[in-house]
């Protein structure tokens, strides 16, 4: 019986929803490491220079970057849900290699595992619901998305902190990370259906122009798409400094282990609840306003977390800048996905998600290197003044609509 295809969040709420269940899992997986692989650096395999103990970061920005592109480019010929499968099968070794790493360098391959299975399974899932609702929510979608991943990735942060404060560093934080990998893989082998029908049906009646060059147009040459792309890479740039050196600072004022998973989760727990919300507004509302305001948000909470040294106020400027990134997050893709036609909309946001994800490795060179030559305030700091010239960039460059 062939199967009846139609477009919305209504009509394909079942199988969105178990989309949903599917990225909170790819962002656990993240969620693993957020908060006890720098102190684990530091404790386990005595590194002490921030752009070595950022090295795990670089690796998986580069890789999830470089697989983002591919997913976009192959999505249409191999199908999204031959890509998703495959990316948590490249997940199960992930937490086994954390667990019995003799050394730093096993770390390291454990990150680009880590980035391929992030490129291809969270590119996967952005893409299949973008097919499966429409124009109309794609906004909404993002926001579902996104929300459902970062809250998983908080959610993880905070659990493996408490684990580790309770029982140690290894190995027992990353015996979640076993169950997250066989559910994931299980959950997309049985559950999920391909959407290339979905993509097919939109093509038919969308007036949107073809783009005559996909990469270069995202990157840069397009003014919308150009600069939706480079707020996006600065985005993922400040978050790689939160990811890297934010449990190292906090250590550093004296912070316990609980404190530091606590302030730490509730960066990507804001920013992802908070996509619930400004998912729908970015349907609404002028997605050049969302995106500036979001920018400078995140802007002004890191330049004040460089003169904070109270706990309160670190938890007050962690969930500000969570606001600011649950502003940006689902628009991005949200403002891609307008501004591309059906049938080049996948490759679209490949280019878009290898620039954005790139910056996490731009995030941590840069900022490791700060680090090490002045102080890990300086990085953060220059982070946000990076970050407020991006916002200017939308502000000036973007269409207002």
């Amino acid at each position: 019986m062939a199967q009846k295809i139609g477009l919305g969040l209504k009509y394909n709420w079942k199988q969105f929803l178990l989309l949903v269940i599917v990225n909170v899992f790819v962002g656990g997986m993240v969620g693993l490491e957020r908060t006890i692989l720098p102190q684990l650096a530091e404790e386990k395999f005595g590194l002490k220079v921030k752009t070595t103990i950022l090295s795990f970061i670089i690796i998986f920005g580069v890789s999830k970057a470089i697989t983002n592109y591919f997913t976009g480019a192959l999505a249409d010929k191999l199908g999204r849900k031959n890509l998703l499968i495959l990316g948590w099968i490249i997940a199960i070794p992930i937490p086994f290699i954390l667990i019995h790493a003799p050394n730093w360098s096993w770390v390291i391959f454990a990150n680009l595992l880590l980035g391929i299975n992030q490129g291809l399974t969270w590119s996967s899932t952005v893409v299949m619901k973008i097919d499966l609702v429409g124009e109309k929510d794609r906004g909404l979608a993002m926001g579902f998305n996104e929300a459902a991943g970062y809250i998983a990735v908080g959610g993880v942060a905070f659990f493996t902190g408490w684990i580790a404060s309770n029982y140690g560093l290894m190995p027992y934080p990353f015996y979640i990370g076993i169950l997250i990998s066989v559910l994931g893989l299980l959950f997309s082998i049985f559950f999920i259906k391909d959407t290339k029908h979905h993509v097919a049906m939109e093509s038919k009646a969308s007036e949107k122009d073809m783009l005559q060059h996909v990469f270069w147009e995202t990157t840069w040459r397009n003014n919308n798409l150009g600069s939706i792309s480079q707020a996006g890479m600065v985005n993922n740039l400040n978050d790689g400094m939160v990811w890297g050196l934010f449990p190292i600072l906090l250590a550093g004022l004296d912070f316990d282990l609980k404190q530091i998973g606590l302030i730490v989760s509730v960066y990507p727990a804001v920013w992802g609840l908070g996509q619930l919300f400004t998912g729908k507004l970015a349907d609404i509302l002028s997605k050049r306003g969302l995106l500036f305001w979001g920018m400078l948000l995140q802007a002004i909470a890191l330049l004040l977390m460089t003169i904070t040294v109270d706990f309160n106020q670190f938890i007050v400027l962690s969930a500000l800048l969570g606001i600011g990134t649950a502003m940006v997050y689902p628009t991005f893709l949200a403002g891609i996905a307008a501004h591309t036609n059906p049938v080049q909309r996948a490759e679209s946001i490949g280019v878009f998600r290898l620039w954005r994800d790139l910056g996490y490795a731009v995030g941590a060179i840069l900022t490791g290197i700060v680090a090490d030559l002045l102080s890990i305030n300086y990085s953060v700091g220059l982070i946000a003044i990076i970050t407020f010239v991006s916002a200017l960039i939308i502000r000036f460059r973007m269409d207002p609509g």
